[in-house]
C-alpha cells in the first residue's frame, strides 16, 4: 500500500471524484447527482471556482475528498470555511485519511483568516459525531438549520403576507 497524499483536486480527477460523490450519496441513503448535476458541480469547482476540493489519493486512486466553500460572519467580520462534504471510502477509514483531509481544511481556514469553520453532520452518523467532538468541535444547540429546497424557493411569495 502506498502513502496517501492530500492535495487540491484537479480537473483530471473529475471521473474519480464523481465516483466518490456517488459513494457518499449511497452512504447517506440519497440519490446521486444526475448527469446534469455532475456537470454543474465539476463546472462550479474547476471553472466558476464557487467551491473548492481537496482529495486524498493513494497513488493515482482517489480514496476521499473534502468539498468546501466560504460564507461570512457579519459579527466576526471574517469569512467562515464551510465544509460541505468530508468523505473517505469505507475500506480506508480509521487510517487517518479523514483527519488529514479535515486538517487540510483547518489549515486553509487559518491561511484565509477565517473566524471559524462550520459543517453539518447527520444525526445518525455517530462515528462522525465522535470524530469531530474528539477534535474539539461542539454541537450547537442554540441554532436550528432551515432549508428551502429548489421547489420551495420558487414558492416563496413575491410580497410579504
Amino acid at each position: 500500500m502506498s502513502a496517501v497524499s492530500v492535495r487540491r483536486g484537479r480537473r483530471s480527477d473529475s471521473r474519480q471524484f464523481v465516483g466518490l460523490l456517488a459513494a457518499l450519496a449511497k452512504f447517506e441513503r440519497l440519490e446521486p447527482p444526475s448527469a446534469e448535476g455532475k456537470r454543474r458541480i465539476l463546472e462550479d469547482i474547476f471553472r466558476k471556482k464557487r467551491i473548492s476540493l481537496f482529495v486524498a489519493a493513494e497513488g493515482k486512486k482517489l480514496i476521499g475528498y473534502a468539498l468546501y466553500f466560504y460564507t461570512y460572519s457579519s459579527f466576526l467580520a471574517k469569512p467562515t470555511l464551510y465544509l460541505e462534504d468530508l468523505f473517505v471510502l469505507e475500506e480506508h477509514r480509521k487510517s487517518g485519511v479523514g483527519f488529514s483531509l479535515f486538517r487540510r481544511c483547518v489549515d486553509e481556514a487559518l491561511k484565509e483568516g477565517c473566524g471559524r469553520m462550520e459543517w453539518s453532520v447527520l444525526a445518525w452518523n455517530e462515528k462522525a459525531l465522535r470524530f469531530y467532538e474528539r477534535l474539539g468541535a461542539r454541537k450547537l444547540s442554540e441554532w436550528y438549520v432551515y432549508r428551502l429546497d429548489e421547489h420551495a424557493l420558487s414558492r416563496v411569495p413575491k410580497k410579504a403576507a
